[in-house]
């Protein structure tokens, strides 16, 4: 096929430009600068510059490329999330969920693209309730924290308008790796070395982690076999704060996290930041899995961080 690919040197879109690559397709690829779609090219891509904001200049490189698949991947998170600023960090990130989203869809009507698959997040959209682990069938939160009210619309708008063209969600876990705040050098992985990252009250909450290259071979298994709908993209070990954290710390040879309450960590990180270490659910990667025929390189958090740590090579990818 031949894949457009939005938000192409991101995170999750690097890893999977090249596999597409790897697998025959013929890609082109966007990023916001010509200095990074430059990147595109070295790994065999077509680079090229586009505003997703920008509704006719989507308009033209959807038509200019005649692409059977575009898969929508555009975030503005490469610095990471401020819990403290939260809202005002993920304001970017909703205009592309909302407006690129419209332009991309509008543009992919008119041509005629059968397939879209856009990134979407599921590690704290679940109702607070249920589980763990939650699916794809149980409800999102009908009363999130009022700082992420804003960051649940968008999402729901990107879902609701992908879902209105038989497109494919991706709700993403937690991302590690390359690219991201939890790399060997992240500012995550930093705040945990020097005891910044607190656990919260009972550490309750449950997270879904998720390599990046495994989020891209999820990704490449939707575009080329699945069907329309949602899939969780998340490894097969949701875990407790209270689980995973200590064991990262002990991993980056730091001392253990410094608990306080909850009372109190609402004043530095908000009810929201509390809400998602004491009462996420974590997801269920079974859908995917059981449709896509895709497995995790990393099927638990546990070897992906120590990997991530010690720089291993990744392994042979699943199918």
């Amino acid at each position: 096929m031949k894949v457009l690919v939005i938000g192409a040197t991101g995170a999750v879109g690097m890893p999977l430009v090249s596999q597409l690559v790897e697998r025959g397709h013929a890609v082109v690829g966007t990023s916001r600068t010509q200095g990074r779609a430059e990147t595109l090219r070295r790994v065999g891509a077509e680079p090229a510059v586009l505003d997703v904001l920008d509704r006719e200049a989507v308009r033209r490189l959807v038509f200019e490329t005649k692409p059977d698949a575009i898969v929508h991947e555009a975030t503005a998170l490469a610095d990471g999330i401020d819990l403290k600023r939260f809202a005002e960090t993920l304001a970017p990130t909703n205009r592309l969920r909302t407006q690129g989203t419209d332009n991309l869809i509008a543009a992919a009507r008119v041509a005629g693209v059968e397939r879209f698959i856009a990134q979407s997040y599921g590690a704290w959209t679940y109702a607070r309730e249920g589980g763990p682990p939650v699916t794809e069938d149980d409800s999102p939160d009908a009363d999130p924290p009022s700082e992420l009210r804003r960051t649940y619309e968008a999402i729901r708008h990107l879902e609701r308008a992908v879902l209105g063209i038989d497109g494919i969600v991706l709700r993403y876990g937690g991302f590690y790796g390359p690219g991201t705040t939890l790399d060997r050098d992240g500012a995550q992985m930093e705040a945990v070395r020097k005891r910044q990252f607190p656990l919260v009250g009972n550490g309750g909450g449950v997270w879904s982690f998720i390599h990046v290259d495994d989020a891209a071979t999820a990704t490449l298994a939707a575009i080329e076999r699945g069907r329309p709908g949602i899939y969780n993209v998340v490894d097969d070990d949701p875990a407790p704060v209270r689980e995973w954290l200590p064991y990262l710390a002990e991993l980056v040879g730091a001392k253990p996290p410094r608990r306080i309450p909850p009372w109190l960590a609402k004043r530095f990180v908000g009810e929201h930041g509390v809400a998602m270490m004491t009462q996420t659910r974590g997801s269920s990667n079974a859908k995917a899995k059981r449709e896509l025929g895709w497995r995790p390189q990393y099927a638990s958090w546990r070897d992906g961080f120590r990997a991530v740590l010690q720089q291993e090579e990744p392994r042979a990818r699943a199918a």
